[in-house]
């Protein structure tokens, strides 16, 4: 499958799209005012330790202070062997004050601070370091078993020269050559070292080391065998991009390219547009079903509905084809939107086992190109498929949405005639109390238009009653189940 990666710099903003075959499969931002933390290495100084949550707060120079659970906890070097390998009590291993080298696992999620860990990671194109930690792991994307034992007789080798350390082979290094591996290996330790003596020298709450700028990153972690160029529109980022994949990546060199047409480059293969569309809940199918996908704090909902389309045979037939397009249009959805976290897709009922297990079998496959860890558990008594998909940062939505000021994200409003049942009761509530001679009723143009026609009758019954006039004035700022009523 063909690829390209296009990137948008500009001065407060940088914009990754990632392309596969013409269509738009993964957006990334990051932007000046809220730079993405994830693999960042801070120095950090404890602030509260919680025995009953066997977790502790970090303060690590943010607005929210980090959370640090006993079990991404690394046991203090030349800790007794019984106290390796097993989940220990917080207790045993930090105390509030204690300053310590953490790793931004998660990004601050909505309400929630930074995940850290103290196993600490130094990622490079091919190989990624386990200062302190010893073994080879290789990725579970690499499936030929001579590839396997080859990179990891190879990496025993580059380890040689690094005693103490761990490495996990990435998935780009399938076919990587030996020289390769230990020119990554060279830098990684470097780079090590300059990050221990960084960590010496800093104040707890200071930052040690920050991964690598979104454009740079995009080639290091994204970048395969697959993608036939890398374009952006930006000289300095261009040029920054040359320089890194002349060091560790020299295949690539040729295939980035300074875009430079007047054309904005994410107005290619209609990119802006499908990033509007990845705002919305519902996403038409060719066929002429849609999906419905709804986010919570929670958890994310997936709905799949026929819409539009009656099919040709029979009523399972169309079914069984909406439920297969849908399936593969989710994994593309999840992906694109970076929903993570618990999601639960309500497919439409199938009938016959092997059309259900078949949809299934489309969605894993589909999902196999993504490359955050998704696990589909399974099939709830109701019919619902339950999945995971491993969540690092926020979706494309809190990225660039906030709730809406009106409803406070909830996703409704009052309706006018509710508004205006509650203004009755208002006024009755107010007559009751005070000495007026008038009163004006405040309100969106919506509830006014109702009141002075469906519910005029109501409304001047209700003026009987008081003995007082109501006045109605229309509030163009008003938001639409807003209300005051003004007592003269």
């Amino acid at each position: 499958m063909s690829a390209e990666i296009l990137i948008n710099v500009t001065a407060r903003e940088v914009r990754a799209a990632v392309v596969e075959s013409g269509v738009l499969q993964e957006v990334l931002i990051e932007r000046a005012s809220r730079r993405a933390l994830l693999g960042n290495i801070y120095k950090g100084r404890v602030s509260r330790v919680l025995p009953g949550m066997q977790a502790a707060f970090v303060e690590i120079g943010l607005e929210r202070t980090a959370f640090l659970h006993t079990s991404d906890i690394a046991p203090p070097p030349g800790a007794p062997a019984e106290l390796k390998g097993r989940a220990s009590a917080i207790r045993d291993l930090l105390r509030e004050g204690d300053e310590i080298l953490v790793q931004v696992l998660k990004d601050p999620i909505g309400t929630k601070g930074a995940r850290l860990t103290t196993f600490i990671t130094v990622p490079s194109r091919y190989l990624v370091l386990l200062p302190r930690s010893g073994g080879i792991g290789i990725s579970s994307r690499i499936e030929s078993e001579t590839e396997r034992e080859r990179l990891k007789q190879a990496t025993g080798e580059v380890l040689a020269a690094a005693p103490g350390h761990g490495v996990i082979v990435r998935t780009a290094a399938e076919g990587a050559p030996l020289e390769a591996l230990r020119a990554d290996m060279d830098y990684l330790v470097r780079l090590w070292e300059r990050i221990e003596r960084s960590a010496r020298e800093a104040r707890p709450g200071s930052l040690v080391h920050a991964d690598l700028p979104l454009a740079v990153r995009v080639a290091r972690d994204i970048v395969h065998a697959g993608v036939e160029r890398v374009r952006v529109d930006s000289a300095d980022a261009f040029a920054r991009l040359r320089e890194f994949a002349a060091e560790f990546m020299p295949g690539l060199g040729t295939s980035i390219e300074l875009y430079a047409d007047s054309r904005p480059i994410l107005d290619l293969y209609g990119v802006e547009d499908e990033v509007q569309k990845a705002l919305q809940d519902k996403v038409p199918l060719k066929s002429g079903g849609y999906i419905v996908i709804e986010q919570t704090e929670a958890m994310t909902t997936v709905d799949v509905n026929t819409g539009g389309y009656v099919g040709h045979r029979n009523l399972e037939e169309t079914i069984f084809r909406t439920n297969l397009e849908a399936a593969v249009a989710i994994a593309r959805q999840l992906r694109l939107r970076n929903l993570g976290g618990i999601i639960i897709i309500d497919f439409i009922d199938m009938e016959e086992p092997e059309h259900r297990a078949q949809v299934i079998a489309v969605l894993r496959a589909a999902l196999d190109e993504d490359h955050a860890h998704t696990d589909i558990t399974q099939v709830s008594p109701l019919g619902l498929v339950e999945m995971t998909r491993k969540r690092t940062r926020e979706s494309l939505e809190h990225v660039m949405c906030q709730p809406c000021p009106t409803c406070a994200g909830r996703g409704s409003v009052k309706t006018p005639e509710t508004v205006c049942y509650e203004i009755f009761r208002e006024i009755l509530r107010q007559h009751g109390q005070f000495d007026i001679r008038e009163m004006v009723v405040l309100a969106h143009q919506d509830v006014i238009e109702l009141l002075l026609d469906e519910e005029s009758g109501s409304l001047a019954e209700l003026s009987d009653l008081t003995g007082k006039p109501i006045r109605l004035q229309a509030e163009s700022q008003f938001a639409p189940d807003r209300f005051d009523v003004v007592l003269i």
